[in-house]
């Protein structure tokens, strides 16, 4: 029942929208919108990275927009992450994911704000912004966009909404998607999963793990990176179940696993009850994903060896996708 009415009112309000064009305010620069139908867990903020490093590489200057959900500075103003002279904010008044955007993504601003909107117009009248990327954008309706790229996987097709499912709208909402983000193992299944959906216009995502980086700075900790061994996989991500399966498809020899909720606030408690639980899974190394590596790095030292991997994020077939986008950009461009 529940489900239910979170479902007609998710769709009452989308339908609003659509009736009032007006009601959603629009940039000067054109807004390629990366979002979901399913909370945590799809990859939006690593394929939002991707399209905005497509776009930089393109020759555009990139803003990336977004929400900072979680951020422990509370500010219903707009905070400038990353300009294009370098990092200007902290994890606690960026958020984990637009600080870890901020030091990977260089050449793009990173700006943070509730109203998204007066974020991208500081980015575009301050920044030099020509195109924006909205990060986890599908539901947010007030925003015009000229482009949306909704992120999908099988067992989409399957779940409810909230509270029983962890879809925020019907799955048959993704036909208003312009294109498809599918995560499949193959082409086949991806199409299939497309398919599904009713959407035509379908990429797929493929994910790996790239390489390591030492957190604290110790040479200790490099030479653990270096001779690897039994490791326990530390998360505070949405379905946390996927780091260590993906470490040990990887060839890790994980000895154990510890998981906090998504988005959490480390603490010096926190680092200890990892200390014990690397010692106890006689874990020579701790990894953590980089989302959570922004959490735990203000911590350090640390007595034990931790590093971050970094989620490598590939949209196939790269070329076709890399065109398709920049035509789709310069199209939403020319008609401003």
């Amino acid at each position: 029942m529940l489900s239910a009415l979170y479902a007609q009112s998710a769709a009452w309000r989308r339908r609003w929208y659509e009736r009032h064009p007006g009601a959603r305010r629009r940039l000067s620069r054109p807004v390629v919108s990366v979002g979901a139908l399913a909370a945590g867990g799809s990859g939006k903020t690593p394929v939002a990275a991707l399209v905005a490093e497509l776009l930089r590489d393109a020759g555009e200057s990139p803003a990336l927009l977004s929400r900072g959900y979680r951020r422990t500075v509370r500010t219903r103003s707009v905070v400038v992450v990353r300009a294009p002279d370098g990092l200007r904010a902290d994890v606690d008044a960026a958020g984990d994911e637009p600080r870890m955007l901020a030091e990977r993504l260089d050449g793009v601003s990173v700006v943070v704000g509730h109203d998204r909107y007066l974020a991208g117009h500081l980015a575009e009248t301050r920044l030099g912004a020509t195109v924006h990327v909205l990060d986890d954008g599908f539901q947010h309706l007030g925003l015009a966009r000229d482009l949306d790229l909704v992120l999908v996987r099988a067992d989409d097709l399957r779940q409810s909404t909230f509270p029983a499912g962890r879809l925020r709208e019907r799955p048959q909402t993704a036909r208003r998607a312009d294109a498809l983000i599918v995560e499949a193992p193959g082409a086949v299944a991806a199409g299939a999963v497309a398919e599904g959906f009713g959407v035509s216009t379908w990429f797929r995502q493929q994910r790996s793990l790239g390489a390591l980086h030492p957190l604290g700075g110790s040479r200790a900790g490099e030479r653990a990176v270096e001779e690897e061994g039994r490791v326990l996989a530390v998360t505070g991500i949405a379905s946390p179940e996927r780091f260590p399966a993906a470490l040990a498809a990887a060839g890790f020899e994980v000895a154990g696993a510890l998981a906090f909720a998504d988005h959490h606030p480390f603490t010096p408690a926190d680092v200890r009850r990892i200390s014990v639980q690397a010692a106890a899974h006689d874990a020579g190394l701790v990894l953590t994903t980089e989302k959570d590596a922004v959490r735990l790095a203000p911590l350090a030292p640390f007595d034990f060896a931790v590093a971050a991997v970094r989620l490598v994020v590939a949209v196939e077939p790269a070329e076709g996708f890399r065109a398709w986008l920049l035509e789709r950009v310069a199209a939403a461009g020319g008609r401003r």
